[in-house]
């Protein structure tokens, strides 16, 4: 019996740390055994290359093309997946991700042009889901916050200093188009939106977390009845 992967999604800023480690809480408290990664995996070694590109050690934003970009998040993701999650989710372990393959379908679609978004999206879908052979995942969430919104939300958590933010995070323009291309992945993937701003302020975190549980409980009930 397979595992499950659940993944959580959202712009930087989005409050998805807080909403993973809420929604861990109550899986457990239902007595269902999970198991939490976060992606890029900073504590392997695999992640070198996503550092140094996050850091601009191999050049500017655009100046790293979508498809040399994502190989170096795949690569990290395989040998975490090697490593740490392959044995569990053939045993029918569920995994609950913060980010996964679904983060680079927005985060790199960005560099290219709206006629080429859906050859990317194929792409990679086939890259990891059929070459590498990761397993898709079950059930995507997108925590939607207004790209304004979650820039002050990182302006808090930085405390104004600028230079704590990677290439992407600096980026506001980015951050607005990364919004465009996540909302269309998630029409084209069937990804579930969980609307996190009223306006430009955003939801009071237990109602977000409340919007999250209903969508995830049946997976973990359909898991505890196989």
């Amino acid at each position: 019996m397979k595992g499950k992967l659940i993944i959580i999604e959202g712009l930087d800023g989005s409050g998805k740390s807080t909403q993973m480690q809420l929604l861990c809480q109550r899986a457990e408290q239902l007595g269902k055994p999970v198991r939490r990664v976060k992606f890029p995996n900073y504590d392997e070694d695999s992640s070198a290359l996503v550092k140094a590109y996050l850091s601009g050690e191999l050049g500017s934003l655009q100046q790293i093309n979508a498809y040399a970009a994502s190989v170096l998040y795949s690569v990290d993701r395989y040998a975490t997946w090697r490593r740490h999650m392959h044995s569990d989710y053939e045993q029918g372990a569920v995994f609950l991700l913060d980010r996964y393959t679904t983060a680079n379908m927005y985060h790199q679609t960005t560099k290219l042009p709206h006629e080429e978004w859906d050859s990317f999206l194929d792409w990679l879908v086939d890259l990891e889901f059929q070459k590498m052979g990761l397993p898709a995942p079950d059930l995507v969430l997108y925590l939607d916050m207004r790209p304004q919104t979650a820039r002050r939300l990182m302006e808090k958590r930085y405390h104004g200093d600028e230079s704590k933010k990677d290439i992407h995070e600096a980026d506001f323009s980015y951050l607005m188009s990364c919004r465009e291309a996540a909302l269309y992945a998630a029409k084209r993937f069937d990804w579930q939106v969980i609307e996190c701003c009223d306006g430009e302020n955003p939801l009071p975190i237990e109602q977000i977390s409340q919007m999250i549980w209903e969508k995830v409980e049946p997976y973990l009930q359909q898991e505890g009845q196989q």
